[in-house]
């Protein structure tokens, strides 16, 4: 297992394949620093005894591994990851951003495998001869899965310009080569790999852009552009934990690159595209109904908290707000849990979180995204938007005014208030407030496909027959 030193020295030595703001960027930029630290902590903490969790033994090696690098193997695997992930965001406050690989990694083994029992193909083996470079190397990476879709109202071999999803373009004796983009790829910036795969289902004139495929981030012809960043918050007076995470996304473009063949994981077979989307997806969602209950604890908490400090907590309506959103969190984590015991174990051997409660707790979590930053806007009032900066609370003159003026209740400090009220701003008026607004709702999938996924898999022909035995229908 690496640590958060040979993790960066890594990134340092790459080649200088990511943009940013028209500019080529290190991968250590000033901007990526706090998603880096958010990364950084999914290693060291490996060596800490008060983090169990975040090892696990490979089922290929035998050694202990980073969990972020292992394949479920059991139901109590799959619950352990939740744990893990509410854990690691109570630890950092923030989107842990390692979990796509790890979601990606676990797609790639049920799917490889169901391709070669149909056509005793090698992509199996070659996946486990990755996986267990992955594992060595304690590597990460991001799901390099969405393309860019053009024209949303046509297929892949309709548009008028082919690349807008990611396909084959040359077969070689050695590999192929591939075209294309990939967009909304967490921590693509400063990542070791990137593993890629379809987005969507393909018909039989599709099989060029039916390709799964793994390479370095750095390969030549790749270029990452870094852009989602949640920047953080700097402090100078006021040293904050959470203000040390943070996260960034990047577009991906794929210019001619080469891909090896024992990096190749699927090429051509057309009728398991969707699997692979479908796949990572039901693992990606699994995480969220961990994440997401963790993340709305700390709406909660920092509301109930600014109730308490403004002396209002008992009042009803107060209760009430804060009520939906604790029946929130209570329900997505109740929707993971439910969907860990109705996993189900692939003829590969890994174990896959149950579908219909992963879309339900993911979709649930999603809806009430914006609702959580409105509740905790309405209850800090404007100040949670229009606080002053922090250097004007340490200002000889402004300082001791602006103490007296920011008092709430009489027994909490006016310093107290400050840091609260300043984290609250951060969280709905800062510079990341938007990006996470719109991770919430389409990470892991915009609700839509919540929805596509939940209609697929829930048996509504059994609901129709038991109506029809009550209703005295005759059932055919």
């Amino acid at each position: 297992m690496r640590t958060s030193e040979q993790y960066l020295k890594k990134l340092q030595k790459m080649g200088k394949n990511l943009y940013m703001d028209g500019q080529i960027v290190p991968r250590d930029h000033e901007r990526f620093l706090t998603g880096i630290k958010t990364m950084s902590d999914t290693f060291d903490l490996a060596h800490d005894p008060n983090w169990p969790e975040l090892k696990a033994t490979s089922h290929i090696s035998g050694k202990k591994i980073n969990r972020f690098t292992h394949i479920h193997q059991s139901i109590d695997d799959l619950n352990t990851r939740r744990d893990l992930t509410k854990k690691f965001f109570y630890h950092a406050g923030s989107c842990i951003q390692r979990c796509g690989g790890a979601d990606t990694i676990n797609a790639l083994s049920v799917v490889t495998y169901d391709i070669d029992k149909k056509y005793g193909t090698e992509y199996y083996k070659r996946f486990l001869k990755y996986l267990e470079y992955f594992q060595e190397n304690d590597l990460v990476a991001p799901i390099t899965m969405t393309d860019v879709k053009g024209d949303r109202s046509k297929r892949p071999h309709q548009q008028a310009d082919p690349d807008l999803y990611l396909r084959i373009v040359e077969k070689k004796s050695d590999g192929i080569v591939v075209r294309g983009a990939k967009n909304c790829n967490s921590m693509a910036s400063y990542s070791d790999e990137l593993i890629v795969s379809p987005s969507r289902a393909l018909t039989k004139e599709e099989g060029d852009w039916a390709v799964a495929f793994a390479i370095p981030a750095d390969t030549e012809g790749v270029i990452i552009l870094g852009c989602g960043v949640n920047y953080g918050h700097k402090r100078k007076h006021m040293p904050a934990k959470y203000a040390e995470y943070g996260v960034a996304d990047a577009f991906t473009i794929f210019d001619n690159v080469f891909v090896p063949w024992d990096r190749v994981f699927m090429m051509g077979e057309v009728e398991f595209a969707p699997l692979y989307g479908a796949t990572t997806a039901i693992y990606h969602r699994f995480n969220y109904t961990a994440c997401k209950p963790a993340w709305t604890d700390l709406f909660v908490g920092a509301t109930a908290l600014a109730a308490e400090y403004n002396n209002i907590e008992k009042h009803e309506h107060i209760q009430e707000k804060i009520g939906h959103m604790v029946a929130c969190a209570v329900l997505v984590d109740a929707a993971g849990e439910a969907s860990a015991k109705r996993a189900w174990k692939a003829p590969s051997g890994t174990w896959v979180p149950g579908s219909v409660g992963t879309h339900a707790g993911r979709w649930l979590a999603g809806l009430n995204m914006y609702r959580e930053f409105e509740t905790m806007s309405d209850i800090a009032g404007g100040l949670g938007t229009t606080l002053p900066y922090e250097g004007d609370f340490f200002n000889p003159k402004t300082g001791p005014l602006l103490n007296k003026y920011i008092k709430r209740k009489a027994d909490v400090p006016a310093e107290n208030v400050h840091k609260l009220w300043r984290y609250m701003q951060d969280t709905i008026a800062g510079e990341g407030t938007g990006y996470m607004q719109g991770a919430g709702l389409h990470g892991g999938g915009s609700p839509i496909m919540e929805i596509i996924g939940l209609m697929r898999d829930y048996d509504l022909e059994e609901k129709k027959k038991i109506v029809k035995r009550l209703a005295g229908i005759p059932i055919d």
